[in-house]
């Protein structure tokens, strides 16, 4: 997200105008009166708190002017909610509806698709944060949060990644100057390690080295999954002979290692 432009959705940003603090209140209550003259007024004064929120989400790969004109709309419904009688400032009030607003459009335009159950209970563990952080000046627990709400602490981990942004593997995260460093870089493959290749070489040439038989009593029994005496039945010798032979072979191939 570009979010230095100074033109967004045909608005200079450079350009916006301020509200002294010491009117707004003035401006409100003729809004609210029937005024729309001061209204467009308004909503154009207070844009810069829109500009400032979508600033939250310039790690998303989103278009400015679609975030920008979804944010005005929660400033137009926080302007158009917005009670005088209590002891509040506008932006307080206004922000967490520009950023709920903002949240809301996100969620919808997901494109790994998440049910609507889950993401409700994403957002409510998120305020439940929030709320908890303003009251004990500290990031809560996943235990606290899914206490406070009644919900099973896998349900709220569960709920929490699903809302979780997918990054690219060629996202770079880290560049010195030279070439950049990629998610993919850091990423461990399990499967395909120099040791595993070793391994897997170092036991084929152990069993190489095992008698006939005791490479079909090691095929039976690791790879066939067969017990003891279905070995010894199938080739025609005693169990304790198949697991004589057994552990001879295993002993062997221990030893290569």
């Amino acid at each position: 997200m570009i979010i230095n432009k100074v033109e967004i959705c045909g608005i200079n940003t450079s350009e916006l105008p301020k509200i002294k603090s010491s009117v707004m209140r003035d401006m409100l209550k003729k809004i609210q009166e029937g005024d729309t003259a001061i209204r467009s007024d308004f909503i154009y004064g207070n844009l810069r708190l829109v500009l400032s929120v979508i600033q939250r989400f310039n790690s998303r790969n989103e278009s400015v002017d679609d975030l920008f004109q979804i944010g005005c709309v929660g400033l137009i419904k926080a302007i158009d909610n917005f009670d005088l009688s209590l002891d509040v400032k506008f932006s307080t009030y206004a922000v967490p509806m520009i950023i709920g607003e903002i949240r809301r459009y996100l969620r919808d335009n997901n494109s790994i698709r998440v049910s609507r159950s889950m993401k409700d209970t994403a957002y409510k563990a998120l305020q439940v944060r929030e709320k908890l952080t303003a009251l004990k000046s500290c990031e809560p627990t996943i235990e606290e949060i899914a206490k406070e709400l009644d919900i099973e602490k896998e349900d709220i981990i569960f709920a929490l990644e699903s809302i979780q942004e997918p990054v690219s593997l060629f996202e770079p995260i880290y560049n010195d100057g030279g070439d950049a460093l990629f998610i993919v870089d850091q990423i461990k493959d399990e499967r395909n390690l120099d040791e595993k290749w070793v391994e897997k070489m170092t036991l084929e040439q152990s069993i190489n080295d095992l008698t006939e038989r005791e490479k079909q009593i090691v095929d039976m029994r690791f790879y066939k999954g067969r017990t003891q005496m279905e070995v010894a039945d199938e080739i025609g010798i005693s169990q304790a002979q198949v697991s004589r032979l057994e552990k001879s072979a295993l002993s062997q191939i221990r030893k290569k290692f």
